[in-house]
């Protein structure tokens, strides 16, 4: 499917509508954002996006429960109702299923990090910059690393004698 450029801007300019209507957002005000049958909108957001329009919606909303349950902002149930669910059982179940956990779970494991002495910013960053923050001065992780030195002695030439 060959996109242009108008096609592929009225596209985005639906997917800002989806991801930043509170409420519910309509099918057909999506599609007549991007100028498109409602057919034709989800076949070409697919296309551009890897997702239907539902999809991407739902993405958004457990991205931003995320968000709210990492900083420590409500009770499950009020960022379940903040990001637009109204059944927390959906919600949860959703969850699980995206983020691999309970939105309970991941509460008390992402507050658990954020609650620690020290600056750390509020954005969870994954754990392999975070280690390398504790890094002591001095270290060069491209001198000082396994695969460096794989790399070198793989570089060195056999000695068949």
């Amino acid at each position: 499917m060959v996109f242009d450029q108008d096609v592929f801007r009225r596209l985005c300019r639906a997917r800002d509508y989806l991801a930043g209507t509170p409420g519910p957002a309509s099918l057909q005000e999506a599609a007549r954002e991007a100028g498109m049958s409602p057919f034709h909108f989800i076949r070409r957001f697919e296309a551009v996006f890897g997702a239907t329009p539902h999809q991407y919606r739902i993405g958004v909303r457990i991205d931003r429960a995320r968000q709210l349950l990492a900083t420590g902002q409500g009770t499950v149930t009020e960022v379940c109702l903040e990001v637009g669910m109204s059944s927390l059982g959906s919600f949860s179940d959703l969850f699980l299923r995206r983020v691999g956990e309970t939105p309970s779970a991941y509460r008390r494991r992402a507050r658990t990090l954020v609650s620690m002495p020290g600056a750390l910013p509020l954005p969870l960053f994954p754990g392999c910059l975070s280690l390398l923050a504790q890094l002591p001065p001095g270290v060069d992780l491209r001198r000082d690393s396994a695969i460096f030195e794989k790399r070198q002695a793989a570089a060195k030439p056999y000695n068949l004698e």
